[in-house]
């Protein structure tokens, strides 16, 4: 199951839309379009994150922000057309993790709700964690999470992701992918088990078009892990 987010939203259009570009990444989305709903959600279920209408037909986003935080701490994204600066100091001054003006690029909303669930859910890079873009990987547990949702590797697809992820920006030839994944284990192997097993982990990576481009191949060389 994915993390949860919670939009309260009243205009529906913006609702849907949201609702479904969420969905097709692997969240699971619930939608009000009321304050009174709102609070009513917060309290019923446990959310991963909320996407914050500013004016909502029975109240503000303002006034929902203040109530949660006088006992949840659950991540925040409010968004408004009410595109001033004392409103957004207000906003993050009442707790509010992050702040939008509509029209917003969906794309860097969904940039910063990775972000927020990132430092939420798995913690900040160091702390056992490898974090590129929307890919994480938890080492204490050796598994590995794609916009909030695990993607099952096998032991060598996992320990070859690592390797990359760790050498980011730095380009590794096959001999260095086969001595490090490899040869540890003792068996023999040749070059193409580097090219085959580089091809199953990106069909994993890429089954729903993201991170297309993130192995790069280096012609003659060997492979490269490209932040987003």
């Amino acid at each position: 199951m994915g993390l949860r987010i919670l939009i309260i939203e009243d205009d529906a259009d913006l609702r849907e839309g949201l609702h479904f570009s969420f969905t097709c990444d692997g969240y699971e989305v619930f939608c009000v379009d009321t304050k009174k709903d709102g609070m009513r959600e917060i309290r019923k279920r446990i959310y991963d994150l909320v996407l914050l209408d500013c004016n909502l037909p029975d109240g503000t986003g303002f006034d929902l922000c203040r109530e949660v935080r006088e006992s949840d701490r659950i991540p925040i994204i409010m968004l408004t057309a009410r595109d001033t600066e004392l409103d957004e100091i207000k906003a993050l001054e009442l707790g509010v993790n992050d702040y939008l003006s509509k029209p917003f690029s969906l794309g860097v909303l969904k940039a910063r709700v990775r972000r927020i669930l990132n430092e939420r859910t798995y913690g900040e890079e160091g702390a056992g964690k490898l974090v590129s873009g929307n890919i994480i990987i938890d080492k204490g547990s050796c598994r590995v999470y794609k916009d909030g949702r695990e993607i099952l590797l096998s032991k060598l697809e996992y320990r070859l992701l690592q390797y990359l992820v760790e050498n980011r920006g730095h380009v590794l030839s096959k001999e260095q992918i086969l001595n490090h994944i490899w040869d540890s284990d003792g068996r023999f192997v040749d070059n193409n088990t580097v090219s085959v097993n580089i091809s199953r982990l990106r069909a994993k990576l890429e089954e729903d078009g993201a991170n297309q481009g993130r192995i790069g191949t280096v012609h003659g060389i060997g492979y490269i892990w490209k932040e987003e």
